[in-house]
């Protein structure tokens, strides 16, 4: 069973935290929402330690850095944070003993190749550094990584504000969603789609699929999609075939086509998604809906957003980074009901799978080790 953070006895939360989160955004958004867990575990714990990641990156690289955060995080709490560069972890700890600061920030955690590979090694030696494991990064508990999944073997662990609200109203919108419930789908990559398509095809009133996934359904319509995005690896095809015999699936009417591809939505499709998004008491919308790095192919995503929020009453909520930026930079997201920090976290939470890093956050008092 979960411990969630705000559950816990006061007095477990003294000592050193360490807090996993997620700092990887082209802006600052993800760390907005995770304010309250840095601001509840400061009045309870002696030192909060952070650990995070940005980018990709295989060893040491000074772009991926995690120092712009620590500096935004600085302005937000209005307080000092040790920012530690290095991984000498002996000399780490002596830091944090001897400083008077109360937060750290520790350098981007994948700049260490055992962060990918669940390292019990790294595991344990960041584990000697608090006294307790709070995880409230949403955004990569679908991955088996060090920081996620190992060092909960180690130490107490319990999720965090942020991640209790993920689990609590996505898990809510699969088992019990309000209905009409509509379905937004868009987005590049069909295959990481196919699974919340398939696990909401009885419960959704309505599928609206646009970006990659309603190129591929409308190519196997025999409807030529040109040389757009659409799924090509046969198993999945199949996948998207078994889809063909549903009504409730909704596809591009017409569509905005340039150099050969399909762009963005067609008026008539936008007319079209908006009659559907009129009825909806729930709307989960992941993924836009056209090329929305080009101005000229944004109208599709923009209209939809605008009818999500000053048409429609329902309760929505809205996941992946490049949507969720979409509505930040046109000023449309303080409306949405529910913002996840998840990306393909929420596809696969949505999907019905088990992600490992809430997983282990269930089991971790079975399975903990010796430091």
């Amino acid at each position: 069973m979960i411990k969630f953070l705000n559950k816990i006895n006061k007095d477990k939360l003294k000592g050193v935290a360490l807090l996993r989160l997620d700092f990887n955004t082209e802006d600052f958004w993800r760390i907005d929402l995770i304010l309250p867990t840095i601001i509840f575990l400061k009045k309870y714990a002696n030192k909060i330690i952070i650990i995070s990641h940005k980018g990709r990156p295989n060893n040491f690289n000074s772009k991926l850095s995690l120092e712009p955060q620590v500096k935004y995080l600085e302005k937000k709490l209005k307080t000092k944070i040790k920012f530690i560069n290095h991984f000498n972890f002996k000399n780490i700890k002596n830091t944090i003993r001897k400083s008077e600061q109360k937060i750290f920030v520790l350098e981007n955690i994948r700049f260490l190749k055992e962060e990918y590979n669940c390292s019990q090694q790294l595991a344990s030696k960041l584990a000697q550094l608090g006294n307790y494991f709070v995880n409230d990064a949403f955004a990569v508990c679908h991955r088996c990584q060090t920081s996620v999944t190992e060092l909960p073997k180690f130490l107490p662990s319990y999720a965090g504000l942020q991640l209790e609200k993920e689990i609590k109203i996505l898990g809510k919108n699969i088992k019990k969603p309000t209905k009409p419930l509509i379905l937004i789908i868009g987005g590049a990559k069909a295959k990481d789609k196919i699974g919340v398509i398939k696990n909401f095809i009885n419960k959704a009133k309505y599928i609206l699929l646009g970006g990659g996934s309603g190129n591929t359904m409308l190519f196997l319509k025999n409807i030529n999609v040109y040389d757009s995005l659409r799924e090509k690896d046969e198993k999945i095809l199949n996948d998207f075939k078994k889809l063909l015999k549903y009504k409730n699936i909704i596809l591009p009417i017409d569509y905005k086509i340039n150099q050969n591809q399909i762009l963005d939505l067609g008026p008539q499709t936008i007319k079209l998604f908006k009659e559907k998004i009129k009825i909806a008491k729930t709307i989960i919308w992941s993924g836009p809906l056209g090329m929305i790095e080009d101005k000229r192919h944004i109208q599709g995503s923009l209209e939809i957003a605008k009818s999500i929020i000053l048409n429609s009453k329902a309760n929505s909520i809205v996941g992946g980074g490049e949507t969720v930026m979409f509505l930040k930079k046109h000023n449309l997201d303080k409306k949405i009901k529910f913002i996840s920090t998840g990306g393909g976290a929420m596809l696969e939470f949505l999907a019905g799978k088990k992600l490992p890093g809430i997983e282990i956050l269930k089991n971790a008092k079975k399975i903990r080790k010796r430091i």
